[in-house]
């Protein structure tokens, strides 16, 4: 495969491509393709625990990073913690909490993340909410295809998919891992993919320092920027699992290290699962959350004090008859709203998830996304994680799910758009006009406002019995099928300058060239 061959960007099978004139405006029939703006909370988060409960989870934290600490394999990270007074041995790090109120007292509370196509460009915190993409998953599905394992093909059409949908406003990272593209640069091969099939910001993985450097080139070069400029503009960012429980591997503290170094964006997500890689109960899995956390915003602030940082949290519990995780629980939704809690008290943006662990397109991947969705919402989540298309508790990214799971983040997006209250809205002029015992359809203020009234559902079905069954009796996973062909038949791709554009594929190609990187980290 050569180096041109590899960037290409490969057809999306039979289906049918129109064409658009740089700079002309994608035109779509239906408002969820339309881009939607980011919500933003304007009501009050849900408080899941007093002030005194939520300092009482903070100091237990700090007891676990003062007593216990926390193993940090990264040698540079380490150094960092020792030359700010923590207590380093061997590999485990203890930290005194004036170490971490210094931290924050530097970390930023809201910024923005931009993207080469300027209303594109994100706000993170102030209460605005950014929803992303499925990201990572090693499977992928649909109605036609079934389960299969991770390509390139469905890679893409995943990504042009989230182009398409308005509600979407970040990509996650890899919808579906890409197995057929070499590991040394699967990175190169991807992130090219996701600058030139979608133009929202994007993440890049912390899996070894030249993938992050790799990644943060590709940004500047995507917006054709100077360096001096990058540091000024966060334009990618990253998210860092921690090895629950309490530890700190080599790439995911080389992650944090370049993106601080940089000034881009980390999130910080421990991986604590209740019962399994953190205590059972939820209290003391979000303890060690919070704990995970904070060495990371620490180190973070250490590197590059500003550097722009998100609270990440992820705390569910598994099925302790089998092990498995188990998303869209009351437990993942009490830790959605208890991380929420604890972001607001350090005063730094919040990053939760929009997950389930259903193993079809059904009723409870239906009931688990809306109760895992409203849990980060009323958490007060700034970026929502795995917003369109999660299934299977993370190994598979379903086509049909993103379409569905679209119209619920458009569903969120219309119910935080504020009540219009004016004495027009009150229509007053409307009841005098129809009177005892008429109806509203054909009053003047109805027919003013009727395509702006409501939401306009993409999946909903709102007609009677014997008008669905005329039309086939079409279903949810039917409808989002149809759907799913309908946006990647009219898609078109974003347009990015072509100087941007040419220094983009000519670094891609180079990089290729010299091999990518070495695949053992």
């Amino acid at each position: 495969m050569t180096s041109s061959e590899t960037i290409e960007t490969s057809k999306p099978g039979k289906r049918r491509r129109r064409s658009r004139e740089a700079g002309a405006p994608q035109q779509a029939a239906h408002p969820a393709f339309q881009p939607m703006p980011q919500p933003r909370l304007r009501l009050a988060p849900i408080e899941l625990v007093s002030a005194d409960e939520l300092a009482g989870i903070h100091q237990s934290a700090l007891t676990i990073l003062k007593e216990i600490g926390m193993e940090v394999l990264n040698d540079e990270a380490r150094q960092y913690f020792k030359d700010a007074g923590a207590l380093v041995d061997d590999l485990r790090v203890r930290l005194d909490a004036g170490i971490i109120d210094q931290a924050l007292t530097t970390v930023p509370s809201a910024f923005d993340l931009h993207s080469y196509n300027p209303a594109k460009t994100v706000r993170i915190g102030d209460g605005y909410m950014a929803f992303s993409s499925v990201a990572s998953a090693p499977n992928c599905s649909d109605r036609a295809g079934g389960r299969r394992s991770g390509n390139r093909h469905d890679f893409q059409n995943l990504l042009r998919l989230a182009q398409s949908l308005g509600s979407i406003h970040i990509n996650g990272g890899y919808p579906v891992e890409p197995i057929d593209i070499h590991p040394s640069i699967r990175h190169l091969v991807c992130l090219h993919d996701i600058l030139t099939l979608t133009d929202m910001p994007f993440n890049c993985y912390s899996l070894g320092q030249q993938r992050n450097l790799d990644a943060i080139e590709m940004a500047r070069l995507a917006r054709g920027l100077p360096p001096e400029q990058l540091l000024q503009e966060p334009s990618l960012y990253t998210i860092i699992n921690t090895n629950s429980p309490l530890k700190l591997d080599e790439p995911m503290g080389r992650g944090i290290i370049e993106m601080a170094k940089h000034n881009q964006i980390t999130c910080v997500t421990p991986f604590t699962l209740s019962g399994a890689m953190a205590p059972v109960t939820i209290a003391g899995a979000v303890v060690q959350q919070n704990a995970e956390a904070l060495l990371g915003m620490t180190l973070t602030q250490l590197v590059r004090p500003g550097a722009p940082f998100i609270y990440g949290g992820f705390t569910s519990n598994v099925d302790m008859r089998s092990g498995a995780p188990a998303f869209g629980t009351p437990e993942t939704m009490k830790g959605a709203l208890l991380g929420g809690q604890l972001a607001r008290r350090y005063g730094v943006p919040y990053r939760s998830s929009n997950v389930n662990a259903a193993n079809a397109v059904d009723a409870q991947a239906a009931y688990e996304s809306v109760f895992a969705l409203w849990g980060a919402v009323m958490g007060g989540v700034n970026l929502l994680k795995h917003g369109a298309g999660w299934m299977e508790g993370g190994l598979q990214a379903s086509f049909e799910k993103m379409v569905i799971d679209a119209d619920l983040l458009r569903m969120v997006g219309s119910f935080l758009t504020p009540l219009q209250t004016d004495q027009a809205a009150h229509a007053l002029d409307a009841v005098r006009e129809v009177g005892p015992g008429g109806h509203f359809f054909g009053a003047a203020h109805t027919q003013a406002r009727y395509r702006d009234a409501f939401f306009d559902p993409l999946i909903s079905d709102w007609r009677n019995y014997e008008t669905w069954s005329e039309a086939g009796r079409p279903d949810a996973f039917s409808k989002a099928s149809g759907i799913v062909e309908t946006a990647l038949n009219d898609y078109t791709p974003p347009v990015m300058p072509a100087e941007q554009a040419e220094a983009l594929a000519a670094f891609v190609e180079r990089r290729i060239a010299e091999g990518g990187v070495a695949t053992d980290f």
